[in-house]
């Protein structure tokens, strides 16, 4: 049974950007839309209302009528090719929403008598494309904006929540940020290099980049490759990482994500023991020789 569909809207004119491409702007190495995409990876039908373009991921790809017409006309195209009965409901220019972000917005649509759920930003604004909707009053509420108003180009989308029961979820300081501006693209990129958040980017890019759906344990890795450093030799890093991957790989062939991962972990284990017994090994001194005994010269 599907849980969700999703609709990404990656259209728009992105004046503020100078007209860029805005879903096609890289942030870590990735586009904005594919790190939209990886927020997602649940979802049953994903619906990008925009131009096409290269993704991380298969999509249904469709344009609002008319072009260029607004958000509550790009849901409109996008929800006609959905089917499930709960719709997550995205902009293109969030690079820091994750999938707990969305497990949180799918659990508070369940709420029962609700509507959907939203996101609130910080400052405690409604994220109406950070949201999750009932698909059968968000048809019903698309129709009779419509009706009412010759077409739903050019209608703002509080017009849309004003009519339905949403649940609020915090965003938290970061699940929300969009990027409108070369200002917001610039403040995203340097947030992912700074300390605390560098490597889990890094990581996240590189099994993203490679096709790799696999959970692993960074600070085995990187406690490995220091012992390693330590024990061995400062190249022996590098390689010792690259070589437990290979081994893994092996031991793992036809397992599922969770064995691949206990591979890893087994086979940095091993690894790691390995470096401790050579870094033991040259702290170790032997025994003095006694003056006067075996070995001594005679006078």
């Amino acid at each position: 049974m599907t849980v969700y569909d999703v609709i990404v809207l990656a259209g728009g004119a992105a004046k503020r950007l100078g007209g860029a491409d805005k879903p096609a702007v890289r942030v870590g190495g990735r586009t904005l839309l594919d790190r939209v995409l990886a927020a997602c990876p649940g979802a049953g039908t994903t619906v990008v209302v925009g131009g096409r373009r290269p993704t991380s991921r298969p999509v249904v790809w469709t344009r609002e009528v008319p072009e260029g017409g607004g958000p509550l006309a790009a849901l409109g195209a996008g929800v006609r090719l959905t089917a499930a009965e709960r719709v997550l409901v995205l902009s293109a220019d969030l690079p820091f929403l994750g999938p707990a972000t969305v497990g949180a917005l799918l659990a508070a649509a369940d709420e029962d008598g609700r509507d959907g759920a939203l996101c609130t930003d910080p400052d405690g604004r409604d994220q109406p494309l950070v949201a999750v909707y009932r698909a059968e009053p968000l048809r019903r509420e698309l129709a009779l904006l419509a009706t009412e108003h010759g077409s739903l180009a050019g209608l703002p989308l509080r017009l849309l929540t004003g009519e339905l029961d949403l649940a609020r979820v915090d965003a938290g300081p970061h699940a929300a940020f969009d990027c409108d501006t070369w200002e917001d693209i610039a403040a995203a990129r340097a947030r992912i290099r700074e300390h605390g958040a560098v490597l889990d980017e890094w990581i996240t890019s590189v099994k993203n980049e490679l096709g790799i759906e696999l959970d692993v344990d960074t600070d085995v890795l990187l406690d490995l490759a220091r012992d390693a450093a330590h024990g061995v030799a400062r190249p022996a890093a590098p390689l010792t990482t690259f070589l437990v991957g290979y081994a893994a790989a092996g031991a793992s062939a036809g397992a599922g994500p969770e064995e691949a991962a206990a591979a890893v972990a087994e086979a940095a284990r091993k690894a790691t023991a390995l470096a401790l017994r050579w870094e033991a090994e040259a702290a170790e001194k032997g025994p003095r020789a006694e003056p006067g005994g075996e070995g001594a010269g005679t006078p």
